[in-house]
């Protein structure tokens, strides 16, 4: 693990907190479509990622969900961080995209460093605002733009962080992510396909040209 978190977190870390992330941290190994963090709990550990990506979805009061954005090598979850900054409970959903491996630092670490390490402290704030920007052009996107472009853009990502153009997401959980209906998504999923924009197989999507 040294090794990894090394070649990730070297232009933030320093060697005495690496030292510290590895004393204190927890190594874990998750496959795809776990949740490893639900709206209503309290959070006890923040997460730092070394492979793989996470979706972090917001949810309505009706149960419906939203994607915000996704978590990918060498990034933690700002909403995570203020939550325990906070003493809140999570406001989020995370859920494995593809198979994830992550160290996991108990929250009462993150003041401390703050505190400690400057490399901690820039890190941080890089997260808060790289998140940020993130969360700009998701309000952007549902603001200014039409589903079409939004499905487009969902998909490019969707490839874009699993390094797959074979998209293995049902229609209705494109739905669920994109806070639209699936009804809406299979007519604009087939409208694309007219456009030889992607093919629509039994069990996945096959992405040629976005």
């Amino acid at each position: 693990m040294e090794e990894e978190l090394l070649g990730i977190f070297s232009n933030y870390f320093e060697q005495p907190l690496i030292d510290e992330i590895l004393e204190e941290g927890k190594l874990m190994e998750v496959p795809a479509g776990e949740t490893i963090m639900d709206i209503g709990q309290y959070i006890r550990s923040i997460p730092l990622m070394l492979s793989g990506a996470i979706k972090v979805l917001r949810e309505d009061e009706e149960g419906d969900e939203l994607l915000l954005y996704y978590l990918e090598q060498g990034e933690t979850c700002s909403v995570t961080m203020a939550c325990c900054m906070g003493h809140t409970k999570s406001e989020i959903r995370a859920i494995t995209e593809t198979e994830t491996k992550l160290v996991m630092v108990p929250v009462q670490k993150m003041e401390e460093w703050m505190a400690k390490y400057k490399g901690w402290r820039n890190y941080v704030f890089d997260s808060y605002q790289n998140r940020l920007n993130e969360l700009l052009q998701t309000v952007d996107s549902i603001a200014f733009k039409n589903l079409d472009q939004r499905l487009m853009d969902y998909l490019k990502k969707k490839v874009e962080v699993t390094k797959d153009n074979r998209i293995k997401s049902t229609h209705q959980e494109i739905a669920y992510d994109l806070h639209t209906s699936r009804v809406v998504v299979s007519r604009l999923l087939k409208k694309l396909e007219k456009m030889k924009k992607l093919v629509l197989h039994r069990n996945y999507i096959h992405v040629k040209d976005l």
